[in-house]
């Protein structure tokens, strides 16, 4: 069934899925739903004061049993408007797809300890640390959020490559010290998973100084993993800015596209106005960064117009040092 059948599922849709800035309805239900986030985390926190939770245990069980419910009205409203974003397919397909995204999955998770707790004895503590994993519905409401999970993604091949040759380097450099130093230190370098400690925290440069090789060849094999360590524990770092200032390049190429083809006839419309608008927010660029973007784009139509007879109407070519 089309989407055009349900103008209450498709009004939900708009509100929960893109919210617009000229929508009242929308900024209070994003405004709200980020201050019950943020309050709901703060709650949890508190919950491990123990004299706060004594006091007040009625109070943060009936807080939490409040978020609970809205956060599961959100998560249901959001399968059942799931058809919305995906007309072509069935209702069903398109919610089961929904279901399956990271958004939804965060969703589910952060009302999730509640319901198990309904069904099965679990360790209380357990459930309040799961609790804590609501502040990543956040990523729904940041764009830089949005930015850097979108780049973890896209980056995931990368990463895990990185990650592979770091837990090789990990585990030789367990071996290396287990060999030179167990006989000198077999209470830290019994074994190659006890000296997988030393191994990390001096891969990852953090070098807390508990176990130190004390040989001379100890040191010396030491001091090379460290070495090696400062390089190897910045690639993942590396490769996420790099990553970052990919996917911020290209997002801006998106909206400088939309402005040139907004401008084709010399200005700007209502109706294009709201979409360049509509795609700002999306891809969470700054005003001003669009509005540079815009004066670039103006500029470079304008220069071709120059370049371009009045007459006839051929397009001059124009040299890189003209520009």
């Amino acid at each position: 069934m089309s989407a055009t059948a349900h103008p209450f599922r498709r009004r939900v849709y708009q509100v929960l899925e893109h919210p617009s800035s000229a929508d009242k309805v929308s900024r209070v239900v994003e405004a709200a739903l980020i201050a019950l986030i943020l309050l709901s985390v703060a709650a949890v926190a508190l919950e491990t004061v123990p004299q706060l939770f004594l006091q007040y245990r009625a109070e943060f069980r009936g807080f939490d049993l409040l978020v609970t419910l809205i956060f599961t009205l959100e998560y249901v409203a959001r399968v059942w408007v799931a058809a919305e974003d995906r007309p072509h397919l069935p209702a069903w397909q398109a919610r089961l797809r929904y279901m399956c995204s990271p958004m939804a999955i965060i969703d589910l998770i952060a009302i999730l300890p509640f319901y198990l707790t309904l069904f099965m004895p679990l360790d209380f503590q357990l459930l309040r640390v799961l609790r804590l994993l609501r502040i990543y519905k956040l990523t729904r409401y940041s764009p830089a959020l949005s930015v850097l999970m979108a780049v973890i993604r896209e980056e995931a091949a990368t990463l895990f490559a990185a990650f592979s040759i770091l837990t090789i380097l990990l585990i030789f450099a367990a071996a290396g010290a287990y060999l030179v130093e167990h006989e000198a230190q077999p209470e830290a370098f019994g074994s190659v998973p006890a000296a997988m400690w030393w191994s990390m925290v001096t891969l990852t440069t953090v070098g807390y100084g508990d176990v130190t090789p004390i040989t001379p060849l100890g040191r010396v094999f030491g001091g090379a993993i460290t070495i090696l360590g400062v390089g190897m524990a910045a690639l993942p770092a590396g490769i996420i800015a790099s990553g970052l200032a990919d996917h911020l390049h290209r997002r801006r190429d998106l909206l400088r596209e939309e402005f040139r083809c907004a401008l084709e006839d010399g200005q700007i419309d209502l109706g294009e106005g709201r979409k360049i608008e509509k795609l700002r927010r999306e891809l969470g660029i700054s005003r001003q960064i669009a509005r540079s973007i815009h004066q670039d784009v103006r500029r470079k139509q304008f220069q071709r117009a120059q370049c371009t007879c009045p007459r006839c109407g051929y397009e001059f070519q124009q040299t890189e040092n003209d520009e």
